[in-house]
């Protein structure tokens, strides 16, 4: 543990200013740069990037080889697998200088984005959703949301658990996570978890 209260691999270049919580852990050839914002509790696999305007949440999770840029919010309890792909510009050239145009992009409290998946700027994915593995997100995720492919395209729901939801993808029903036993109620094409214990 540093003096800052965090844990950090001598190979990691923790830029002056970065705002780091307690009990966060860095691992091997991370850079987090000067304008960075990190909560408490998270943890930084090996090779990953953060950039200045930044900010991530308490107990987030960022696996091997991922690359945070600039307009990136993650809040808590998010999970992002190894190689997830982030962007800030959407219709990028070399020659054209465009960071006036980056475009922000908001992962909400509890998502999953699965190894290999891209989320292109300017989506919001939505608390507790999941995104699997490979998946290209161009368009915002709704909460509890289960979505797959290139691009990515809903195909379920998922409990704060990470348990999958015996539930149509619209209409109204209501269906209970194996594991924990909360229940969740779909009315319309939204999801929202109305009784039982949080994950």
């Amino acid at each position: 543990m540093s003096e800052f209260g965090y844990t950090a691999h001598p190979s990691a270049i923790i830029d002056e200013g970065a705002q780091i919580g307690a009990g966060t852990r860095i691992w091997h050839w991370v850079h987090i740069c000067s304008g960075a914002r990190i909560g408490q509790g998270c943890t930084f696999g090996q090779n990953v990037y953060v950039g200045n305007d930044v900010v991530i949440g308490n107990n987030v999770k960022v696996q091997n080889n991922v690359s945070v840029y600039d307009a990136v919010t993650l809040e808590d309890d998010v999970f992002c697998g190894p190689s997830v792909v982030f962007t800030n510009v959407y219709n990028p050239r070399s020659s054209v200088v465009r960071k006036h145009e980056y475009r922000k992009t908001h992962v909400s409290r509890g998502a999953t984005l699965g190894a290999n998946a891209t989320v292109v700027c300017g989506v919001t994915v939505g608390a507790y959703a999941f995104v699997a593995a490979g998946a290209v997100v161009n368009r915002d995720v709704p909460p509890y949301a289960l979505v797959a492919g290139v691009p990515a395209r809903h195909i379920g729901w998922m409990s704060e658990h990470g348990e999958r939801l015996d539930l149509p993808l619209q209409g109204e029903a209501e269906a209970t996570c194996a594991q924990t036993g909360a229940i969740y109620r779909l009315s319309g094409d939204r999801v929202q978890r109305v009784e039982g214990c949080p994950a």
